[in-house]
């Protein structure tokens, strides 16, 4: 995967940060999500690997997290997450607040970039991130909020993913008035294509698809670094 990406011209190339579909496609370097069936990991692929907020219980998420370190020491697992704080799901609050510190205590150990899940939790999340002393890259997947949240995330550091939310006026209105440089792209589990994402992006930016591929390149890199470049 290392060798296709350095053959790909950089300013064509699609960078799709959290996907829940893992097929590879020419041109597009996705990061695939697994929160279960760990071993459909494949060695020609990327990934993130983490339990979700939704799917943990208080009897089975130790023994599972203890997979999830496995996984997360492969080279090609490159991101632990998606993990974080809901509060629209079921799942115990104080329990979510629990394993999502594990997962932030397992991304520094392994100094591998966390992919956060957060609904109606951010100032939580924020907390529980500066309480645990996080020392890699936080990007905050499918963005959907306000722009003065957003620049709260980026004021601490943080980078924002948007996905197909941008097929709507509004959420593009927010993505303009904030900083490109901490900015990426996913679709999540949309059937959205990541080149339409990147093309409603480009058009609120008010730049070309070329310019901002080597935006959210040079992005990815500081995120992802060791193994993109």
């Amino acid at each position: 995967m290392v060798k296709r990406i350095q053959q790909v011209n950089k300013q064509h190339l699609y960078i799709n940060v959290h996907t829940h579909h893992t097929q590879p496609v020419e041109g597009i370097v996705s990061i695939g999500n697994l929160y279960k069936n760990f071993d459909a990991i494949e060695a020609d692929s990327f990934y993130s690997v983490g339990l979700h907020s939704w799917f943990i219980t208080a009897a089975s998420w130790q023994q599972q997290f203890e997979t999830v370190k496995e996984k997360c020491r492969l080279q090609n697992v490159v991101a632990v997450g998606e993990a974080g704080l809901d509060k629209v799901c079921t799942t115990d609050f104080t329990l979510q607040q629990t394993v999502f510190a594990a997962h932030i205590q397992l991304a520094n150990e392994l100094q591998k970039p966390l992919i956060v899940h957060c609904v109606r939790a951010h100032a939580e999340a924020m907390r529980l991130l500066k309480q645990q002393n996080v020392k890699v890259p936080v990007l905050f997947h499918g963005f959907t909020k306000s722009k003065e949240l957003a620049l709260q995330l980026i004021a601490q550091g943080y980078y924002v993913s948007f996905g197909h939310g941008l097929m709507k006026e509004n959420l593009r209105r927010v993505l303009a008035a904030l900083p490109p440089e901490m900015i990426l792209l996913e679709t999540d589990n949309s059937t959205a294509s990541i080149e339409e994402i990147y093309r409603l992006a480009a058009a609120a930016f008010q730049i070309d698809e070329d310019s901002l591929s080597l935006q959210l390149f040079k992005n990815a890199t500081k995120v992802f670094g060791a193994v993109i470049q």
